[in-house]
């Protein structure tokens, strides 16, 4: 395969991008999922050719970091393992996000596989669709009770049951918890997609990447009219998308088939070593049918597994130093590389997590971000700490009346007077 592909800030896994840590390498995964075989591919890439230290992405891909000067020959293992596009240039808009328990979900309305397959065959093979941006990105929800709701995307597809007929509603430049602008019919949603991604690079500036720049200029409503001259579209009155319980992703929990469940689990941070991702791979292949998925929680599944084996695949996730309670306040930490491996990181934000973990009473959802750009998180938080120096934090809280991380509530604190702040906050009535 041609590795002539073109410039840009993103990794890939054709294209090695510097770090202070070295290259770093991203292995899009088709719906979050990968094989056992896979797995064990990637731990031995980055064990033979890295510095060991894989990723679980926010987007549910994987990432090696720490790659050497052998990085020709990791691409190659890679790809024989079957983890590359179709084409080069395919590689960079292979950006589908599904919910990680699609077509095992109990509440799902339809298995969104095989339409994934269709958009993703297409976004790979229509060279037009190369001109997209490596970050514009679709989201292709199936109704799932594990969904994530809160990371935008420049189309999004959400099924829901209207008069006993299975609908896409969509949006652009959104989140499936949005209100929606219309629907189609279900046959209709790999039309959808193309037509939206061919009106899309008529009508946007080379300046214009994302969906949301191009509607910053022209209005939604005449994308919309122009949009139904191509595909059928229907409106869509009052539905709205039904929020997702929290932590779905990390435990037991029941499949669609009764007798199935999956088993989720947390890499500390996100970070996995090649003899974790290897001990995992040999779990699925134990207890489950061979397969791993990977969430935009960064975390990771193991489906199609019996009631019989659960708890011992929970006991043995646990001895792989998996988190998999929900109630354990690492499980809820998000920290980017930090200063330890990024240039732009104003601290070491993976450590002073791990210190924030063990000083919490109680488990909160908190992102750690070395500088403005929030690499870890593409979704706003409900605490966020700005690294401002070495050790110490500017303090946000989400509000959804203000732009960026949310409104400010304390600058230049440091881990422990942030959690002192924090578990005060926790126990207030007020904040009850």
């Amino acid at each position: 395969m041609s590795t002539a592909i073109r410039p840009s800030a993103c990794p890939g896994l054709l294209r090695i991008v510097q770090a202070l840590d070295g290259g770093i390498c991203r292995i899009k995964l088709n719906g979050g999922s990968i094989t056992a075989d896979q797995a064990d591919a990637v731990a031995d890439a980055a064990e033979r050719f890295a510095g060991g230290a894989i990723e679980a992405t926010n987007r549910a891909n994987l990432q090696i970091r720490g790659i050497g000067q052998q990085s020709a020959l990791l691409i190659e293992g890679l790809l024989a393992a079957g983890l590359g596009p179709q084409t080069a240039a395919g590689d960079d808009v292979r950006n589908l996000m599904l919910s990680p328990a699609a077509g095992i979900d109990r509440q799902m309305h339809f298995d969104t596989c095989t339409l994934a397959e269709q958009i993703l065959d297409t976004l790979q093979s229509h060279p037009r669709f190369h001109e997209l941006s490596a970050k514009f990105a679709v989201q292709l929800d199936g109704g799932e009770a594990l969904a994530m709701l809160e990371h935008p995307h420049d189309v999004w597809l959400s099924a829901f049951e209207h008069n006993a007929e299975t609908l896409l509603a969509f949006g652009l430049a959104g989140c499936p918890s949005d209100r929606p602008l219309a629907a189609v019919k279900l046959e209709y949603g790999h039309a959808l997609v193309v037509a939206v991604l061919e009106l899309f690079l008529e009508l946007a500036r080379p300046e214009q990447a994302r969906m949301r720049h191009l509607l910053d200029e022209y209005p939604t409503a005449v994308f919309l009219e122009r949009l139904g001259q191509r595909v059928s579209l229907q409106s869509v009155s009052s539905w709205q998308r039904t929020p997702v319980p929290e932590d779905l992703h990390i435990g037991v929990h029941p499949q669609n088939n009764a007798a199935l469940f999956y088993v989720g689990a947390v890499p500390p941070l996100g970070r996995l070593d090649p003899a974790t991702l290897r001990g995992v791979a040999q779990l699925a292949r134990q207890f489950g049918d061979g397969s791993l998925r990977f969430t935009p929680w960064q975390s990771l599944l193991l489906p199609n597994v019996s009631e019989a084996d659960a708890v011992e695949v929970v006991h043995n996730l646990q001895r792989l130093n998996l988190l998999t309670q929900a109630t354990e306040p690492l499980s809820r930490l998000i920290a980017c590389t930090g200063s330890n491996g990024c240039g732009k990181g104003l601290a070491d934000t993976k450590r002073d997590a791990r210190h924030l973990a063990t000083l919490l009473s109680q488990a909160l959802n908190v992102h750690l971000s070395g500088c403005p750009r929030s690499c870890a998180a593409a979704h706003r938080a409900p605490v966020t700490l700005l690294a401002g120096s070495p050790g110490h934090y500017d303090l946000y809280f989400r509000d959804a009346a203000q732009p960026g991380f949310g409104a400010l509530h304390a600058r230049n604190l440091t881990i422990e007077a942030v959690a002192a702040l924090l578990d005060a906050r926790s126990r207030s009535p007020l904040d009850a």
